[in-house]
């Protein structure tokens, strides 16, 4: 077996025992990037020369020394580029310092390596978006990888990254976890530093890892969590050891079952897959209980108003002033905002700023994002509720497999129904993973992974791990 198809814990275990050297993982993942990225296209850059120079000063005695991790181009990394995947950044923007979670990543002994495609702001679920390249899906490389954190759940999949970050706003790690067969976290609002995340929607966003296994994401997310005085939204909350009891079952834990969650269009074999979780987790001691979210149907719509808002805003700064690539020749002030713009973003960013620009405008925000801010609630309390009765919370994170390139391309509505299962826990601020479940065949003749969602409390994390990987102790 490559060093580079091993998960951290498999590596760590070897590093340790002086049996491998971190020279030696990077020189094996330099061998598979090579080997495979040219036709997945998971990378925007790397520098294995970089990391080499890092490997032979790690610190094995730190929780991640030694290893590689991934980073999706929206978070700063000292001295790289971070584009976002988009034209207003390409070239123009090498990051002066390096986001929290990076600190916390070196001090972990982790080595940095990689910047991965995104859809462009991170505004997308194919990562179609990017506007730079297209990233394909390691299984069938004619279907998407899913977005916006495409590229570093594709890098995982195809054993050319040991574990990435990616972020969440509204789905963004875990359904492309899904589509390509991996573990993907999304963390609870404030468990995790948002500083040096490029912003897309202030409230929504989230980073967290993609790992091969669910002890893998347990033991990055022990080591990214925690306050930080750079952010005012991370809490000031204790962070427990999510690697402790992993194994400890799932009996005697009561696990939500949402009819909302199961809809008409979902494909069959999908439900096939969610459901043998299900009786699983039963078999293995849990108790099963239907439950209700009532306003989940409100949560695409609701998220489609607050998201662009906020991107509206946030993406302000990029204005080939401040920030971004400058267009030549402007007449004026205005003629130079105009063009910037319309030359540095992809058309999926504008018809987000647009949308979110018209929801905040005057005469219209009171019916537009004043209503969807008021939904949002009644979207947490439903969960609220919910955790009332149940520990946790299984659903499916995506209605299908994922879809060939420019299935939607047509369609941005039927695009952004790719969330409709991942949204909601955004906008509630909860936590949810992805954790591969099974296969199903596509086109008579491949085979697509499918993963299955829990989702928890508020700073529930340790429940959802614990559920994640009695789901993974089963294939």
């Amino acid at each position: 077996m490559s060093l580079a198809s091993q998960s951290i814990t498999e590596l760590r275990k070897q590093l340790t025992a002086g049996e491998v050297t971190p020279l030696q993982i990077i020189d094996d993942l330099e061998k598979a990037v090579l080997a495979s990225d040219s036709e997945i296209n998971a990378y925007l850059s790397y520098d294995f020369d970089k990391a080499r120079e890092m490997a032979s000063n790690a610190d094995l005695s730190l929780p991640l020394g030694g290893i590689p991790i991934g980073i999706k181009d929206n978070i700063n990394t000292l001295g790289e580029p971070c584009s976002c995947a988009s034209q207003f950044l390409v070239d123009s923007y090498i990051a002066p310092y390096d986001a929290t979670v990076i600190s916390k990543l070196k001090a972990a002994g982790a080595i940095p390596l990689g910047r991965l495609n995104m859809d462009e702001f991170a505004m997308g679920s194919t990562t179609g978006n990017s506007s730079i390249k297209r990233t394909n899906n390691p299984h069938d490389l004619d279907r998407v990888p899913g977005g916006s954190s495409g590229g570093s759940a594709a890098a995982v999949a195809a054993n050319s990254a040991i574990a990435t970050l990616g972020s969440d706003t509204g789905g963004s790690i875990r359904q492309p976890a899904s589509h390509c067969g991996i573990v993907g976290l999304k963390p609870s609002y404030g468990r995790v530093s948002r500083y040096g995340l490029v912003a897309f929607a202030s409230s929504l966003d989230q980073i967290g890892p993609c790992t091969k296994t669910v002890a893998d994401a347990a033991l990055i997310l022990n080591v990214i969590s925690g306050p930080d005085e750079m952010d005012s939204t991370s809490l000031e909350v204790d962070t427990p050891d999510f690697t402790k009891n992993l194994n400890a079952g799932v009996a005697g834990l009561k696990l939500g079952i949402p009819k909302e969650y199961f809809t008409e269009g979902m494909d069959p074999a999908v439900r096939e897959i969610v459901n043998s979780a299900i009786d699983k987790l039963r078999n293995a001691g849990a108790e099963i209980v239907d439950i209700s979210l009532p306003h989940t149907e409100y949560a695409v719509a609701t998220y489609y108003i607050i998201a662009p808002a906020e991107a509206s805003s946030n993406l302000s700064r990029f204005d080939g002033i401040r920030y971004g690539n400058r267009a030549e020749q402007s007449g004026n002030l205005i003629d130079l905002y105009k063009d910037s713009r319309s030359a540095g973003f992809g058309s999926e960013v504008k018809r987000r700023i647009i949308l979110g620009t018209y929801a905040l405008s005057s005469g219209y925000d009171h019916k537009y994002y004043d209503k969807a801010q008021r939904v949002r609630t009644l979207i947490r309390e439903d969960f609220t509720k919910a955790f009332e009765q149940v520990d946790a919370i299984i659903t499916p994170v995506c209605p299908h497999a994922a879809p060939k390139h420019g299935e939607n391309s047509d369609d941005p509505l039927k695009e952004y129904l790719e969330d409709i299962c991942t949204i909601a826990a955004n906008l509630a601020g909860i936590p949810g993973i992805s954790v591969p479940a099974g296969v199903i065949s596509v086109d008579d003749r491949k085979e697509m992974p499918v993963g299955v969602q829990i989702l928890g409390p508020h700073l529930g994390e340790v429940a959802v791990l614990k559920v994640a990987q009695e789901i993974e102790n089963f294939l």
